[in-house]
């Protein structure tokens, strides 16, 4: 595997007596669409916001372009933090903006970007996701898949180095979840963006991994490409990468 953009070395997180992550060791190349999957409370979510340094881990190390994100002051976290871009599970729209602000919303946090030129980015990342003319609208007078889309939206304004996403298409219906995979595929692949994705839609979230990497209860059980996740023995990742119902899961 090439060198890793994002590493995480023995990693273990717990929230009182409940143990979410244990012993996790995971490498994400540059460049690389990681799908991340397995069952609920498998530590999925956590994990992400590990990697953005939202949580500390109550052991091992977390490595993103070769630095140690818990060595860092709080400062500096929050400067790096500019790298990534982030797709909420549940949208995180502000209801009380307008779907051009909430886009622009990163935008004006982290650069110093004329108006001018934080409305032309706007207007070209609602072209991208299909919603022209959308700019003006509330949050409220969205279907599902336009929200998802905003947000999508808002994760890449930015044009962020690294890109998590939780849960994409959660709630779509098929059509309109296979257009958003393929729509995160060519936005990571135009911008070289390392993305880690979460999705339980493995159907159409494995038709746009370069890797997977599966997590069953709080260990990391298969990492791979893509074809080996679909030829894997182990019982657990045949089961769920399969949709089987008699297994150990």
């Amino acid at each position: 595997m090439d060198e890793p953009r994002i590493a995480l070395e023995n990693v273990s997180k717990s929230f009182g007596s409940r143990r979410v992550l244990s012993g996790v060791n995971l490498r994400v190349p540059a460049g690389c669409l990681y799908g991340l999957i397995g069952p609920g409370a498998a530590g999925k979510s956590v994990l992400l916001k590990l990697i953005t340094g939202l949580i500390r881990p109550d052991a091992g190390k977390i490595i993103v372009d070769s630095r140690d994100l818990f060595a860092m002051s709080e400062l500096e976290l929050q400067a790096f933090r500019l790298k990534f871009g982030m797709l909420f599970q549940n949208n995180a729209l502000f209801d009380y903006l307008t779907v051009g602000e909430n886009i622009a919303f990163p935008l004006r946090r982290t650069s110093n970007a004329s108006n001018e030129e934080i409305e032309a980015r706007v207007m070209e990342r609602l072209k991208v996701v299909s919603l022209p003319g959308f700019e003006g609208r509330m949050p409220s007078g969205l279907s599902g898949g336009q929200k998802k889309r905003v947000g999508v939206a808002r994760a890449t304004i930015t044009r962020a180095e690294i890109v998590l996403y939780d849960e994409p298409a959660a709630g779509l219906d098929p059509v309109t979840s296979q257009r958003i995979f393929e729509l995160l595929r060519a936005e990571q692949r135009a911008a070289n963006a390392t993305v880690i994705m979460v999705s339980s839609d493995l159907d159409r979230l494995l038709t746009v991994t370069d890797r997977v990497g599966m997590l069953y209860r709080g260990e990391l059980i298969f990492d791979g490409t893509t074809a080996e996740a679909k030829t894997c023995e182990d019982a657990r990742v045949k089961q769920f990468v399969h949709g089987l119902t008699e297994g150990p899961l």
